[in-house]
């Protein structure tokens, strides 16, 4: 990647404001990006008796009888809701429920459109975690699922871990899961091209909030050895030594006690020496990583740089510096770690088998699958996983999850692999041609010039 002038860098920079105000525009415009539509035939008004009083009463009765069959009689199966308390927001923080609706609307519309999953976004005027898990615990006859979204830590932790526990419908907080299932994708995929093994790697984390735990957590379940991570929050590396993060931040805490075998004392420069891997998902850069730093690294290192809107070192100023890949979380440079590659098909697999949670392994079964179709396509140095694009991805990632949930014993319905690729497919496929349909027939209005 050529270093870029300063007016290409200023030419970046404008190009990465260009959708605020796009949205600006086009969100009043559409007043709002989902909504409801039939599912079922209406051939007259006879059919009412059917669909509402007096026939309804039949499989009302039936649920009565046996709760799983409000994943038969009605859309339970493929409706989840998406929940948070707009307490962080994007980059943006505590901006409260009603302005976090416009992102957990855009999140509906992902997972409808890459997932064909119905997604129901509700945003909770609390702060209180307590409120929030009871709260999760009144909806849940209503949906087959939870997708969390923006919830400050460290309460998302513990209001995660509670209704994963707790309720017998998956529980998904995506800065955490999400987050940590595309970023091990494309670190499996990364080692490969430097051929190094995941065990022996030594990983530095530079931010240790939800996501960045959650990532340390999956990774390890997927290979790395912990002791070979050293994370790093604003105060310095952790250790065993940070006491004062005992009570209030428990899973940093966890981290203390088995990452950093050699107990490192420093900073995120410190923590880099020698390393093969950094992630970093902190303050938005650049000049937050130096290029020093990168050069002080092992030998061919891997450099996830995910801050948004610019990343914590331009990528060219990092593969200068020596690294062999380098990942961020745009779309304008290449090896996007963008979370809506994993959750559109891990939900899908998941409803699919009507699957009582999402475990770590389903997680990882769909990171798997994710890197072996970016494998398939040929690895390179600027194309570790897959982009949106690609709506392969989707089903196979499905599969890889309701498979995974079956032989877990999670799943309330048990699928071939092949049935478990049709009913994807056939799901997802629908979801795109019914949005182009309803443009093409003027029902979604084309965007003003």
């Amino acid at each position: 990647m050529k270093k870029l002038s300063p007016v290409e860098i200023e030419n970046l920079i404008a190009k990465a404001k260009k959708p605020a105000e796009d949205a600006m525009k086009l969100h009043p415009f559409y007043r709002g990006k989902i909504q409801i539509v039939p599912k079922c035939c209406v051939r007259d008004f006879n059919d009412f008796a059917i669909w509402y009083t007096p026939g309804v009463a039949a499989p009302c009765k039936a649920i009565q009888q046996d709760v799983n069959q409000s994943f038969i009689h009605t859309n339970r199966a493929n409706t989840i809701c998406v929940l948070t308390d707009g307490t962080r927001v994007l980059g943006l923080g505590d901006i409260g429920p009603e302005a976090s609706m416009p992102v957990m609307e855009g999140k509906a519309l992902l997972f409808k459109y890459l997932g064909g999953v119905d997604a129901v976004p509700i945003a909770l005027r609390t702060k209180d975690p307590d409120e929030f898990i009871r709260t999760a615990k009144l909806l849940e006859p209503s949906f087959g699922g939870f997708n969390l979204e923006d919830i400050a830590q460290p309460k998302c932790f513990r209001i995660l871990d509670t209704l994963r526990a707790e309720l017998d419908v998956p529980v998904w907080h995506d800065d955490q899961q999400g987050t940590a299932a595309v970023t091990y994708a494309g670190l499996v995929n990364a080692l490969k091209i430097v051929g190094k093994d995941i065990k022996k790697v030594k990983v530095a984390m530079l931010g240790a909030g939800a996501s960045n735990i959650a990532i340390a957590r999956v990774i390890i379940k997927g290979g790395v050895t912990p002791g070979n991570i050293i994370m790093c929050d604003s105060k310095g590396t952790l250790h065993k030594g940070r006491t004062e993060l005992q009570e209030q931040f428990k899973e940093k805490w966890h981290m203390c006690q088995i990452s950093n075998d050699e107990n490192v004392r420093g900073t995120i420069a410190d923590a880099m020496k020698g390393a093969d891997v950094l992630i970093a998902l902190s303050t938005p850069g650049p000049g937050v990583v130096k290029p020093e730093w990168i050069k002080a690294m092992a030998k061919d290192p891997i450099v996830f740089v995910c801050a948004n809107p610019i990343p914590e070192i331009w990528p060219w100023e990092a593969i200068e510096a020596g690294a062999r890949v380098v990942a961020t979380g745009r779309s304008d440079f290449p090896n996007q770690v963008n979370n809506s590659l994993g959750f559109p098909g891990i939900f899908r697999g998941a409803l699919d088998v009507n699957a009582r949670t999402i475990t770590d392994e389903m997680c990882i079964a769909a990171a798997l699958e994710l890197a072996r179709v970016a494998e398939d396509r040929g690895l390179r140095e600027d194309y570790l996983i897959p982009t949106m694009d690609d709506w392969e991805v989707f089903p196979r990632e499905a599969v890889a999850v309701g498979m995974k949930a079956i032989e877990q014993g999670v799943a309330r319905i048990t699928m071939t692999r092949e049935q478990l690729l049709k009913t994807a497919t056939e799901k997802i496929k629908q979801a795109r041609e019914m949005t182009q349909w309803l443009m093409k027939e003027g029902f979604i209005l084309p965007a003003p010039a």
